[in-house]
């Protein structure tokens, strides 16, 4: 409880950071979950394979895709299998049902009464709900991607630090190109160069990367802007409006 300079005490606000990797299916295979003040200090973590699609790797593989990058081809299934496999023998990952989960979910919302995020809230949403991981308690929620890019990703600063990186989407058959705003440029740009690349698991993503971001979005944004971002519009951040040749 926080002094409120009136003789009174309110509750300590608190937020609930989810992060999903994914099955081939849309289904979560490694939930990662992160309950912080708005310090940025956290109170609760967990990393959690969720049993029902984990396990069953014929009927709900991990997520793969041959056409991009090499991180998510098929080929690598066996190596991101035993990833997992070690996370749970040396304690980073516990395996839980889904209805162990649910009961997670329903004692944090009750102990700490969060607002509830994450970096494309509306991904992680919709996976969790195909999954029958229920968030729908959660009323108070904002998407963390949405915020940041309204923050930070058309200022001066994140443009010369995209054009350093070189940190450019595709060109388009239309000759359209974004610059990006992916969650581990947004936390390489507040904390600096030497992170590393998001490792593409749910809980280290979460708490190593978009934790970073909420902070600094909380700390120097209003609730009122970051409760209510604009929606992310990729021609906002269309390459050839934000950068000029010399």
């Amino acid at each position: 409880m926080n002094h409120n300079g009136k003789g009174q005490f309110v509750p300590k606000k608190h937020f609930l950071i989810i992060d999903t990797e994914t099955t081939i299916t849309d289904k979560v295979a490694d939930l990662g979950i992160v309950v912080c003040d708005k310090q940025g200090n956290i109170e609760y973590e967990a990393g959690l394979l969720v049993r029902e699609f984990y396990h069953d790797r014929e009927n709900h593989p991990l997520f793969y895709d041959n056409r991009g990058d090499p991180t998510w081809a098929k080929r690598n299934l066996p190596t991101r299998y035993q990833q997992a496999e070690n996370m749970l023998a040396d304690g980073r990952r516990m395996l839980a049902s889904v209805p162990a989960i649910n009961r997670l979910l329903v004692k944090i919302l009750l102990k700490y009464r969060p607002v509830l995020t994450a970096y494309n809230i509306a991904f992680d949403l919709g996976k969790c709900a195909n999954s029958g991981i229920d968030l729908t308690n959660f009323e108070q929620r904002f998407c963390l991607w949405h915020a940041a890019a309204a923050k930070w990703a058309n200022t001066r600063a994140y443009r010369q630090f995209v054009l350093n990186n070189h940190y450019f989407g595709n060109r388009t058959a239309k000759g359209n190109m974004t610059f990006g705003t992916k969650a581990d440029y947004m936390a390489k740009f507040l904390l600096g160069d030497d992170l590393p690349p998001e490792p593409h698991t749910a809980l280290e993503d979460a708490r190593d990367y978009e934790l970073p971001i909420l902070k600094a979005l909380v700390k120097n944004t209003s609730p009122k802007e970051y409760m209510n971002p604009p929606a992310y519009n990729w021609q906002t951040f269309q390459v050839r409006n934000a950068f000029r040749p010399l």
